[in-house]
């Protein structure tokens, strides 16, 4: 590889870890986890996690609005972006992996920040996802994906749509400048938000939450402008404009169910000369790594396994439904969750809704059952 490739390769490699190091290690002094937050309300009434959820939502609309107004990322290269609305495949895929990380007891990002504090149980549970995940991507599961799901899809891009963002459907609906639609569509998402997340008072006096949401929300921006602003540039081989170390080939920001099938796969074909560290893979370990700082240094690092039968079926079949799931739905809470809605995509929205509902229609049912024993 060129020298100058090279080195933008490392670059996003380089950035990747270190923002998923920090987000790792936020998350986990935070106790940040979307499944985690909807079962407070479900099971307790209470909000406090959720509204750090949708504050981080709200950060990172409002920054990733702003790189791309400037000009200084394309997001319609994304692929939660593309004009192809596979909206079947969003909504089952959301389904799925809400009620496998329900199952599983946290989404992908829970799993990692767990194995940094320690959880042999959470190394198992990611292993099978990144299976499921990599079965889901280009095996078997990929099969049924492609042959059942994904035909079922809105082309927006015949229809002369550039991409599935928010602002574009309002500047076609308006006639505003594309432009200034983004800036409205972003601005008028991040203050619904926000007013939101603050009118609650206890949450108003959460230092920790407000800090943590705001600053994993900015993680996710810088995500878009390392891959792609930093790592966009000229291939001197092919003399053309590419993104570089992303598994998409396109601009990317924080994901971690395909990341980790991508990162199960260079371990196990280390010597393929074409497999190479990606920005979604070393995000991956830098998450582990920050949570494991966290928990080394408040000693909270404790080993922990399965607590019994149940326990490891239960968390098993979760991770395979994540894998399918996640992949299926382009992305996971944090893949479609942050880092999706950041750009506004429509999609985006169809894959979180699914999360959501698969998620409480199976907290119900544990409440449920527990209520009936």
């Amino acid at each position: 590889m060129n020298s100058t490739a090279a080195s933008l390769g490392q670059v996003v490699v380089a950035g990747g870890f270190a923002l998923a190091f920090v987000f790792g290690l936020v998350a986990a002094k935070t106790n940040f986890c979307t499944m985690g937050a909807l079962s407070d309300i479900v099971n307790m009434g209470h909000w406090g996690r959720m509204r750090m959820w949708l504050l981080t939502i709200a950060v990172a609309i409002a920054g990733t609005t702003a790189l791309s107004y400037t000009g200084l990322v394309d997001l319609s290269k994304s692929v939660v972006q593309r004009p192809n609305l596979p909206w079947l495949s969003l909504l089952a895929g959301g389904l799925v992996f809400g009620i496998g990380m329900t199952l599983a007891g946290g989404c992908a990002n829970k799993n990692l920040v767990r194995l940094g504090g320690g959880s042999v149980r959470s190394l198992v549970v990611l292993v099978f996802m990144g299976l499921a995940s990599y079965m889901t991507l280009k095996g078997l599961f990929g099969q049924w994906r492609a042959s059942w799901l994904d035909p079922v899809n809105v082309n927006l891009g015949e229809r002369g749509w550039s991409d599935q963002g928010l602002g574009t459907a309002l500047a076609r609906l308006t006639g505003l400048a594309p432009k200034t639609a983004l800036m409205v569509a972003g601005a008028a998402c991040t203050l619904a938000l926000l007013v939101f997340v603050f009118k609650d008072k206890r949450f108003r006096a959460s230092g920790a939450q407000i800090a943590g949401g705001t600053l994993l929300g900015l993680l996710v921006v810088a995500g878009w402008y390392v891959t792609g602003h930093l790592g966009f540039g000229e291939n001197p081989d092919t003399l053309e404009t590419v993104y570089f170390a992303t598994n998409t080939r396109t601009i990317e920001s924080l994901s971690f169910v395909a990341p980790i099938a991508y990162l199960l796969e260079l371990l196990m074909m280390w010597t393929d000369a074409s497999l190479h560290a990606t920005f979604g893979i070393a995000s991956v370990v830098g998450v582990v790594a920050g949570s494991a700082a966290y928990a080394l240094a408040t000693r909270k690092f404790r080993w922990e396994g399965f607590a019994s039968m149940d326990d490891l079926r239960n968390q098993l079949g979760g991770a395979v439904l994540m894998g399918f799931g996640g992949v299926t739905a382009l992305g996971c809470t944090i893949g479609q969750g942050l880092a999706g809605l950041s750009t506004l995509a429509i999609g985006s929205a169809i894959a979180v809704a699914g999360i959501v509902a698969g998620s409480v229609g199976t907290l119900k049912y544990i409440l449920w059952r527990a209520e009936q024993d």
